[in-house]
């Protein structure tokens, strides 16, 4: 199932992670609120805890984001680049086709020296 899903996406190092952040694209932390605020938070990310994800980045459903529509891109972090591999695959099938994940996930992020803010910072319900 991992690899099916990886298989439709282009994968981000935490590099091309930051430099997509930095064109505008929405980095969405799916880790529970345990880890979050044991290990901090991608500056910038928003932390929707994977049950919500669908309902709340789906471009035509009455509940997305604002700043949700079909071209935006979307990297999904979890703590190491697995649950977001298939939550990145549901959301373009789910009409997001820009949507991808961190590999190695918010832990590689932190690794590679990046930058982390304190957390947890409340969920998007």
């Amino acid at each position: 199932m991992l690899a099916t899903a990886r298989s439709t996406l282009e994968r981000v190092d935490p590099a091309g992670a930051r430099a997509l952040q930095d064109e505008g694209a929405l980095i969405v932390d799916i880790r529970p609120e345990t880890n979050r605020a044991a290990e901090g938070e991608i500056p910038g990310s928003v932390p929707i805890e994977r049950i919500h994800l669908e309902w709340r980045l789906d471009p035509s459903g009455a509940h997305r984001l604002p700043q949700v529509r079909p071209d935006l891109a979307v990297i999904v972090v979890c703590n190491e680049g697995y649950a977001s591999s298939l939550a990145a695959a549901d959301l373009q099938r789910l009409g997001l086709p820009r949507a991808t994940d961190l590999d190695g996930g918010f832990r590689a992020w932190a690794a590679a020296g990046l930058p982390v803010r304190e957390g947890p910072t409340p969920a998007v319900p």
